[in-house]
């Protein structure tokens, strides 16, 4: 027996074509062409693009019991040259084979080349955007990329026996010939020596350089990327191959350092790794405070201001070699200058004792001693809860001349108050939250070794996703820029764009593709697919996975899937391998009641409806004319007075007849009191996702309903689905908490909400505020502004932006 739904009410489906959007090159657009069906596969499995499961990187993406990675020790010995700004370095490095593979050379990485004026970095550049107004600063540094060479002088290259080794260098790398092969589990010893002028950051920026103080003479040095490091030899890829060309950053390998750096006898150091000589030189007075800040429950200033002041009008009488340590990492950075102040305070992480410090110059002051240290020991907490411990002695955080670049427990950080010491809530943001996002880069990458060169987003747009929920547990209604869904519209929206899954060099618009993009995904991911219980669980698995190792792509893909026991092949494929964007539309609204056919209830509804029905504009004006048969009542007969809506006997006993069939539960059935609401979805943008929806109710009240991706799996294009409510339904809004960055939120309602907008009112002629001479200038300034402000921005997300 069948049901009869009556229609209440029928809302026809929007016009709104549903459009096809074509997708960047990228392994999964090249699928076999179904003719008779001609809709992508939004759900087709990753397994056809990831790469084949092996001893080395298994299924579940977990390391497999073949897995391996290369070891590189260093012992280092470098001077930096204050007066020529020069370093000059040797170093001997323990490499050691633990791949199956019988190497015959080994690469390094010679990362200063960058600064070389025949650089692919200098020579592949395309032209800036001179328009009418070039910056003295912009031709300056346009200028000097063409003159400065920073680049590597390589001294010698020697086998521990002193015999010198071959070697070929290659741009940014270098080849350095074995004298017998290099078999699995062996190990090979070698010494390079090498010079190389610093960049002065103010001209040819950078992730290192100089920043050079006209008031006092000084410089603060931030230097990285500055000795010979071994290219990493993967199970992946083999030798890492791809030259430097300064966005790109590196793939490296882990180790031990020892490294004494000799700088001027009046400079302060920050170093990877642990001093471990304080008293040779720091003041005793000094040592004693470092002493007391372990223990502290705020910072303590080690080197104090007044005494970073008196330090900058001093003169070195000699030079100081600082010894550090460091255990375990991948790279090895360091600061130096006379200026620095410096700030300590101990913090326990998970039994883990960590010194947190900070260094910096007067001009950081007041907004570094009260920010700086506090935001490392945040970080450290909040990282740790959501991954592992973090394992090191120390994290540190430096201001000088770099905006915002990471390494192994330190990293340089730009931000400072005006020259009175005020500043904006801007600035303050801005410092703390880049601190947060250089600091949480010893998670990743530096601990969880993904390749950088390559894939960008693997650090970038996992820290910054990290980053993010560390900024929103600082305070509320943090301001953060990137990971909240609705922050990535415009980026969503725009047409020069690539994948995320995206060679590092190639990338257009860096910072939303690597930064924003990638850590919104993961937010959503949280928030809207698995929700936080499951995310949480599975992202903690991959790091402790990966800690000191080196994931790649299909390994966090495959862990996530694993570990929550859900296929998310979906969503990797259209978040990260398309340039799909989300555009979810409600089309239509058909509301249904059960039509029990019980004629007293179906006239009664017909004669409503029809007292409710529009009166036509020609029914208006016929009201009042004279009619006919009023003038001839003998005309009028029995079907003038007939209701047509008026229950028969016939109807009636027609509808006991029908009742007297059904069995109970039939019974039940019918007089169930649901509504039944139909609604139309259409996926304009092309990127699957889930269908949340708030309904209304004729009493105002609301409920939401979440409907998984997967109602998309056989047509990903347009749906239907049915709503079962105790009440009518009124109107619907699609995505109400703004949580999947949807494009185009007119097409989120229904019935179709307008959308508010404003204009202004100017005059077209004459001397008023609208149109003077003065006001155009001004407006053209205020632009130019705005525009180097957006170069600047789009630099910072080049070289560490957060």
């Amino acid at each position: 027996m069948r049901l009869l739904l009556q229609s209440t009410r029928r809302v026809l489906a929007a016009t709104t074509p549903c459009f096809a959007v074509l997708l960047l090159a990228s392994p999964c657009s090249a699928q076999i062409k179904n003719e008779k069906y001609t809709q992508e596969d939004k759900f087709r499995q990753l397994e056809e693009v990831l790469p084949t499961p092996n001893e080395a990187r298994t299924a579940s993406g977990a390391p497999g019991r073949g897995y391996w990675q290369q070891r590189a020790d260093h012992v280092i010995d470098v001077e930096l040259d204050d007066e020529n700004r020069r370093i000059i370095g040797r170093e001997t490095i323990t490499y050691t084979n633990a791949s199956p593979d019988t190497l015959k050379y080994v690469w390094l990485q010679l990362d200063p080349n960058l600064f070389r004026p025949d650089a692919d970095a200098v020579t592949t550049a395309t032209a800036p955007g001179f328009g009418d107004r070039v910056s003295f600063d912009a031709l300056k540094g346009i200028l000097a990329r063409q003159t400065f060479d920073g680049g590597v002088t390589i001294e010698s290259v020697e086998a521990s026996s002193g015999e010198a080794l071959d070697y070929t260098v290659n741009k940014t790398m270098m080849r350095v010939e074995l004298p017998n092969p290099l078999r699995t589990g062996e190990q090979f010893v070698f010494a390079i020596a090498w010079e190389y002028a610093i960049n002065d950051s103010s001209v040819i920026g950078g992730r290192t350089g100089f920043e050079y103080f006209e008031d006092d003479g000084n410089c603060i040095y931030e230097i990285a990327q500055w000795f010979p490091r071994m290219a990493a030899y993967t199970d992946v890829n083999g030798w890492q191959h791809k030259q430097y060309l300064g966005r790109g950053e590196f793939t490296l390998e882990f180790g031990d350092y020892l490294v004494r750096i000799t700088v001027p006898d009046d400079h302060v150091v920050s170093s990877t790794g642990v001093l471990v000589n304080p008293e040779d030189v720091l003041k005793p007075e000094w040592v004693e405070r470092l002493k007391e800040a372990e223990t502290a429950d705020k910072p303590v200033f080690i080197v104090t201001p007044e005494e970073a002041k008196e330090n900058e009008k001093s003169k070195p009488s000699g030079k100081k070699t600082w010894i550090f340590r460091a255990e375990n990492v991948r790279d090895f950075a360091f600061a130096s200058s006379r200026k620095f102040i410096w700030d300590a305070q101990g913090h326990d992480v998970g039994g883990n004792k960590v010194m947190a410090m900070s260094f910096y110059p007067n001009e950081g002051e007041p907004l570094w001693s009260q920010y700086s240290t506090a935001s490392i020991i945040h970080t450290l907490n909040v990282y740790s809860r959501y991954t592992f411990d973090y394992p090191y002695p120390v994290a540190q955080s430096v201001n000088g001349p770099v905006g915002g670049m990471e390494y192994p427990m330190i990293c340089f950080n730009g931000p400072r108050p005006e020259k009175d010491g005020t500043y904006s809530d801007r600035t303050k943001y801005a410092l703390i939250s880049v601190i947060i996002h250089e600091v949480g880069h010893n998670y990743f990458p530096m601990i969880v070794n993904s390749d950088e060169r390559q894939w960008t987003w693997m650090d970038e747009g996992v820290n910054t996703f990290l980053q993010y929920l560390s900024e929103q547990e600082w305070e509320e209604n943090y301001p953060s820029r990137r990971g909240e869904p609705q922050d990535i519209v415009s980026y969503m929206r725009s047409t020069q764009q690539v994948p995320i899954m995206t060679n590092s060099e190639t990338i257009l618009q860096f910072g939303p593709n690597a930064y924003a993009k990638p850590a919104t995904a993961l937010n959503i991911l949280r928030e809207s697919i698995l929700g936080r219980d499951l995310f949480d669980y599975a992202f903690k698995e991959y790091a402790h996975r990966w800690k000191f190792k080196r994931p790649m792509p299909a390994d966090l893909f495959r862990t996530m899937e694993d570990a929550t026991g859900t296929d998310l092949d979906w969503f990797f494929h259209g978040w990260f391998y398309t340039t799909d964007h989300v555009d979810l539309s409600i089309d239509g609204l058909t509301l249904y009641t059960i039509d029990t056919g019980d004629p007293e209830v179906r006239k009664a509804l017909e004669r409503k409806a029809r007292e409710e029905a529009p009166t036509t504009l020609s029914q208006a004006r016929n009201k009042d004319l004279p009619k006919f048969v009023d003038a001839k009542p003998e005309l009028k007969d029995f079907y003038n007075e007939y209701d047509d809506l008026a229950v028969t006997e016939d109807e009636k006993e027609s509808f006991e007849r029908f009742l007297a069939g059904l069995t109970d539960e039939e019974k039940e059935l019918l007089a169930t009191k649901a509504h039944f609401s139909i609604v139309e979805l259409s996926n304009v943008g092309g990127l699957v996702m889930p269908v949340i929806l708030e309904l209304t109710f004729e009493d105002d009240s609301t409920e939401e309903v979440r409907i998984p991706a997967e109602i998309w799996r056989r047509n990903s294009e347009r749906v239907t689905k049915l709503l079962i409510t105790e009440k009518p339904v009124v109107s619907i809004t699609l995505d109400p908490h703004l949580e999947t960055a949807d494009i185009d939120l007119a097409n989120n309602h229904w019935p179709r909400r307008p959308t508010p907008s404003r204009f202004q009112l100017f005059k077209s002629s004459g001397r008023g505020p609208g149109d003077n001479p003065m006001r155009r200038a001004q407006e053209a300034e205020k632009k130019a502004r705005e525009a180097e402000a957006k170069e600047s921005e789009d630099s910072k997300d080049e070289a560490d932006d957060t």
